[in-house]
Parts: structure tokens; sequence; C-alpha cells
């Protein structure tokens, strides 16, 4: 079970969500505003966050930049708008999804379960000194959590990692949203977020040379994305 600190203003969603999480066995802390925010992750040491974008004193989009500073613990955005700017930019600073408002407390447990279990899987395959996979100049290394790419190390947030490494693992097969949700994310897709092409176009633009003729993640359209199997050689 784990700790999953709450950020959120309004107390009522703020309630519900830790009554739901509770039930699922978790322990949880609440926080009303950014700065509190902070100060709770530093004293409480959660497993996961849940982060409203909209607070007082401090965003959540700044929060998450504090918070990746210091630690990969998965953050789980909630907002309100409806911009896309807003749930882009949210997972562009290390959140590893999002999810909008008004949100089904069931679907809500389930995203928090399936990311705990990834992060438990991530976890293992560390321990485990999983070996690094070598594609031409780039090197991902899942023991190390870390990416180089002719010696030079890359920086991605914890879920570009983790596609990047699924993806190159399968050179040449090509997944559907669908499915890169369901083996990255672990929770079904449901219609309502591009978090899969979000964080394609984030990893093209740390890695690739020319983002608009990628060497090493290929659009396949209507279909999905894959790791091209001549990656070296395009």
């Amino acid at each position: 079970m784990a700790k999953i600190l709450i950020v959120e203003d309004e107390s009522t969603i703020a309630e519900a969500v830790a009554y739901n999480l509770k039930r699922q066995g978790h322990s949880t802390a609440i926080a009303a505003d950014g700065l509190a925010a902070l100060e709770a992750f530093s004293r409480e040491q959660p497993d996961l966050v849940l982060l409203d974008l909209m607070l007082p004193r401090m965003d959540g989009i700044s929060v998450c930049r504090k918070l990746r500073q210091a630690s990969n613990v998965p953050v789980l955005m909630l907002t309100a708008r409806d911009e896309e700017i807003d749930k882009v930019v949210g997972l562009e600073v290390g959140a590893d999804d999002y999810i909008t408002k008004p949100f089904s407390m069931r679907e809500l447990v389930a995203r928090v379960q399936a990311t705990l279990r990834r992060v438990e899987m991530d976890t293992s395959s560390q321990a485990t000194g999983a070996s690094a996979l070598s594609v031409d100049d780039l090197v991902i290394d899942p023991a190390r959590h870390e990416v180089r790419r002719a010696g030079s190390l890359v920086e991605l947030a914890p879920k570009e990692f983790d596609l990047l490494l699924f993806l190159a693992s399968h050179q040449g097969r090509v997944f559907s949203r669908d499915a890169i949700l369901e083996r990255v994310w672990g929770y079904s897709y449901g219609g309502e977020t591009r978090t899969v092409d979000v964080h394609i176009r984030g990893l093209r633009e740390k890695l690739e040379d020319d983002v608009t003729s990628p060497r090493y993640i290929e659009t396949v359209r209507r279909v999905g994305y894959r790791f091209r199997q001549d990656a070296g050689h395009a």
C-alpha cells in the first residue's frame, strides 16, 4: 500500500479522493495550496502525488517543476481546464499523466493503482539489473534509468523513459495508442487523453535532429507508433 499526497484546494474533492484511496488501503495526506504541497512532500515522502493544476500561492505547473528537481515520484495532474496547452505543459514539466475534471472516483483510483503497479515493476527491473539496450548511438539503461545519445546524457521525464524503453524493446513492431497506454501506463484508453502523443513529441524533441523526419520513433498513419528497426541507418 502506498502513501499518496493529494494537492487540491477544494476540500470536498480532496476529502472524497482521500476517502476512496483509503478504502483501497492507501494512506493519504492533503495540501490545499502549492507551497503547502512542497512542504508536505518533503515531510511525508509520498509514493505518488495527485496535483491540481489551479492552486493558490503556487500553481500546479510550478509545483511539478519543483518536485521534478528533487524526485521522480509519479505525478498525476488534475485539471478543470479544457485548453490543450495546459495538459501539454503539465506533461512536459514531468507529470506522468493528467485527469480532467469532473472525473469518476473509479477512474481516478484505477489510474492511481495502475501507476503504482508500473512503478513497482520499474523498480523490480532496476533491482534485477536489466541489461542496457543499444541502438546505433542510443543507449537505454534500465538499471540506471538513463539514456545516452552519442555518449551524452539525455534528460527524460520518467514516463518518457518508460515509453522509449518499451518501444525500443520491440523494434519494428507497431503499437496503437490504446496498446501503448495499456503496456506503459497500465490502464485502458478512455478516449479523452492525448498522453501518448504528448510523450512521443517530447521524446522526439529530445532525441531527434529533425522532428519532422524522425530517426527513431516513427508514426504509422491511422495505426500508432513504432521504433524503427533501421533507426541507425535512417
